[in-house]
């Protein structure tokens, strides 16, 4: 019997221009069209790390050659940029090879709001670098004009830095529910979604933030009561002491060990760390639910048990 499943894609199954995304999609539509051909219900996240990045930059470019014609464009509109072209290519990609294996399904991208809460601690703790790396010089003058806040970035550089608030609900949630009512393969919350928080009126306003999009899937599989979380990454196990003589690549971990694990600072913030936070958040959701680490290509692999880590109660 195939299982419901939501599959977090990284960076690495995306690529970081539009070319190597082009290029990348096309093995990420394999992969997902193997769970998809072994009757598994398969709703796809993603991050958007690189591009998110890459559209303001050039947007900013923009303003500064025309400023009277083109504002600023607000982080929140650059996130629902992404979510535009990152799922066009991945819905592409992914209809193509569903309909080489003669599967019969639509596949569309849910443009997809995520409130958070105005009053998160993280907007007062910017932490989640965006963009491309620059010189002091350029990032005390964007201080000064556009009061952004930059930081030392794992000893490569200076990065902007944003909030990265936690997800609170979906907005677009009873749509994305719908579809898969009806078959459909759906993309959602790109890039962790785009973050609003709701006014005194009750509108949605766009905030200028970043949501984790591990948070974010996670809170998508809770929502829709997924069987399986699966969390890609750039290795086929989570490890503890990793990069050390005595590295250990673990099978699996129940919510006790994961949590030991992070009290131990085993985990990298920014990189692994996340990554295990969000699937111990599913895991601990309900009776039943795993969350599953690995790489793209050993996801099929992972679901039956013969690789990666898995997170459990």
């Amino acid at each position: 019997m195939g299982k419901r499943i939501v599959i977090a894609l990284g960076g690495n199954a995306l690529g970081g221009t539009l070319d190597e995304q082009a290029a990348a999609v096309k093995n990420t539509a394999r992969a997902i069209a193997d769970l998809i051909e072994e009757n598994h219900e398969v709703i796809v996240a993603h991050g958007n790390g690189p591009q998110v990045g890459m559209i303001q930059k050039a947007m900013t470019a923009l303003h500064k050659q025309e400023p009277e014609k083109y504002g600023l464009c607000p982080l929140s509109v650059c996130a629902a940029m992404s979510q535009g072209y990152i799922g066009f290519d991945l819905q592409k990609a992914l209809r193509d090879e569903l309909a080489r294996r003669g599967i019969k399904k639509n596949v569309a991208t849910v443009l997809t709001q995520i409130e958070v809460d105005k009053e998160d601690p993280a907007f007062s703790n910017p932490s989640k670098p965006i963009g491309t790396y620059v010189t002091k010089q350029e990032a005390d003058r964007l201080i000064r004009e556009r009061g952004f806040t930059f930081a030392e970035d794992a000893g490569r550089g200076v990065r902007r830095v944003v909030p990265s608030p936690r997800p609170v609900s979906i907005v677009e949630l009873d749509v994305i529910r719908r579809l898969m009512e009806d078959g459909e393969v759906v993309i959602a919350c790109g890039g962790g979604g785009i973050p609003v928080v709701r006014s005194d009126q009750g509108s949605y306003e766009g905030v200028e933030a970043i949501i984790d999009k591990d948070f974010a899937s996670a809170r998508l599989a809770e929502e829709i009561h997924a069987d399986y979380l699966i969390i890609l990454t750039a290795v086929e196990k989570v490890a503890v002491n990793f990069g050390k003589p005595n590295q250990r690549w673990l099978n699996s971990m129940d919510i006790e060990e994961a949590e030991a694990y992070i009290r131990e600072g085993q985990f990298a913030p920014g990189s692994m760390l996340p990554k295990v936070q969000a699937a111990i958040q599913f895991a601990s959701s309900a009776k039943g639910r795993n969350a599953l680490i690995t790489l793209l290509e050993k996801a099929k692999e992972g679901i039956a048990g013969s690789t990666g880590t898995i997170i459990h109660v």
